[in-house]
């Protein structure tokens, strides 16, 4: 029989295996456990203790216990890819499918990135929402300044000299999410046929806008920590006739890599000095897990050509439809293409989320949804290591919320894939991260992305288990 500590230990095991506590997850203090199931505290701590010596927990002096990550898979590898070259972007119709799959309850969406409804301040969003129908309904019968209300872009302003960015609001031009920022910025600085260095892996829809622009990739490779080396660059520039180039500096998609200061300040002055512009990506950089939130591009280099794109989609709502780009350069010209591409945009999410950042309801939201975040990163990876084959590899994202899985030759992703949205599951293969070239698309044939701001429960564990097994079902049949 059973001490009663030891009953108490095995009910808890259960219930991290089952992921009711998840990795990282603090336990209830040893006394509110103790009264809440009537036993003393020092069975509790007995209990504590013992899953502590089996491996479930780590002990935090002053903080309490934590569900200690016991399945951690090895990090990625440093990926051997081909000499980089100009190629023309295509193929990027699995990127449709995603999206599709997405907005779709059938579907497990871990394949675009898109945050759960339970990661979104969705009541602060619908009271902001609702406030500016009832005090603004004249505004909302016309349309919006091209280059956005003046309100929001206050807003933006001031945050982003809390970060060391120094912009007048007159220099932000609201746009309809950061896939417009981007186009925008592309647009104004190449021409059909350009070259246009990107990261590899990149973010398939900064792929997409080079495919619509008409534009060539240098896929330049990343370093999975810590994001496109100077002397990758420097190399490329060296060697091809670069008119742009684009990075996601802050925790960047897929990898989650966050790039060294030095190493910006580095890049914006090899760029600088070449007359080349930097499209910054800076989607993410409101959700790191260290708490200090990283400095941008344009902050350690505000004298560099710099184009800032950002977005609320990952930290507000994807259907807001709300980003912005800073160029001081450039900023008669972004307003006017913005004016030709669709005029302006929306007044009233502008205003319902400059309230949200005046009454500081949006800081307060990512100071919770940070952790949130690095749970989901940790509870899912503890998963792949558990259930996923040997020699599967996985990124250690320093923010946001995707994971990069590299898995054991010869799974073909693509493939994964298909089969996975058979059973209702979407993900992302790897080779929609790399612009189509000979010999490009074999890159990250075995490589996916999983989004992990979804909601830990049992369908997700299922869902898990079944990419798992079509894993082995794979490696078996070869």
């Amino acid at each position: 029989m059973r001490f009663l500590y030891q009953q108490l230990a095995q009910q808890l095991q259960q219930q991290i295996e089952q992921g009711q506590y998840r990795c990282g997850e603090r336990l209830p203090g040893v006394r509110e456990l103790a009264k809440r199931r009537k036993l003393s505290v020092a069975t509790v701590l007995a209990s504590y203790r013992q899953l502590e010596a089996d491996g479930y927990l780590s002990a935090t002096s002053r903080s309490g216990y934590f569900v200690k990550a016991r399945y951690q898979p090895p990090p990625l590898s440093n990926i051997p890819l081909p000499q980089a070259m100009p190629s023309i972007v295509s193929s990027q119709q699995m990127a449709l499918t995603l999206s599709k799959a997405a907005a779709d309850s059938r579907y497990m969406a871990l394949g675009a990135a898109v945050p759960a409804p339970a990661f979104l301040p969705l009541h602060a969003l619908q009271k902001a929402l609702q406030h500016t129908v009832k005090t603004e309904p004249a505004r909302l019968l016309r349309y919006e300044a091209s280059s956005g209300a003046i309100e929001l872009r206050q807003q933006i302003a001031r945050r982003m000299a809390l970060h060391g960015a120094v912009v007048s609001p007159e220099q932000v031009i609201i746009t309809n999410g950061c896939q417009e920022a981007l186009m925008l910025s592309l647009k104004a600085v190449t021409q059909p046929g350009d070259v246009v260095a990107i990261e590899s892996p990149a973010f398939y829809g900064l792929l997409q806008a080079l495919e619509a622009a008409g534009l060539k990739a240098l896929a330049l490779p990343c370093d999975p920590r810590l994001g496109l080396l100077p002397a990758v660059l420097q190399q490329a520039l060296a060697q091809w006739p670069v008119k742009a180039c684009v990075l996601i500096a802050n925790y960047s998609n897929p990898l989650g890599s966050l790039m060294p200061d030095s190493h910006k300040k580095q890049i914006a002055s090899m760029l600088s000095a070449r007359a080349i512009p930097l499209i910054e990506d800076d989607t993410y950089g409101d959700l790191g897990f260290s708490g200090d939130r990283p400095a941008s591009c344009l902050a350690l280099a505000p004298d560099a050509d710099i184009f800032y794109c950002s977005t609320f989609s990952k930290t507000l709502s994807p259907d807001l439809r709300l980003g912005w780009v800073i160029a001081p350069k450039h900023r008669a010209r972004l307003e006017y293409l913005k004016f030709i591409s669709n005029i302006s945009t929306a007044a009233l999410p502008q205003l319902a989320v400059a309230k949200l950042l005046k009454n500081g309801q949006y800081q307060r939201h990512l100071q919770q949804v940070r952790g949130q975040y690095q749970l989901a990163l940790a509870a899912i990876s503890n998963q792949v290591g558990r259930l996923f084959p040997p020699g599967t590899r996985v990124s250690q994202p320093q923010g946001g919320f995707v994971l990069w899985l590299e898995l054991p030759p010869p799974i073909d992703a693509n493939l994964l894939a298909q089969q996975a949205l058979a059973q209702h599951i979407s993900i992302a293969p790897g080779t929609i991260f790399s612009p189509a070239a000979p010999g490009a698309a074999s890159v990250f044939g075995n490589f996916i992305r999983l989004n992990c701001a979804v909601v830990q429960d049992a369908r997700l564990q299922r869902a898990l288990q079944t990419l798992a097994q079509l894993c082995q079902q794979q490696l078996a049949a070869t």
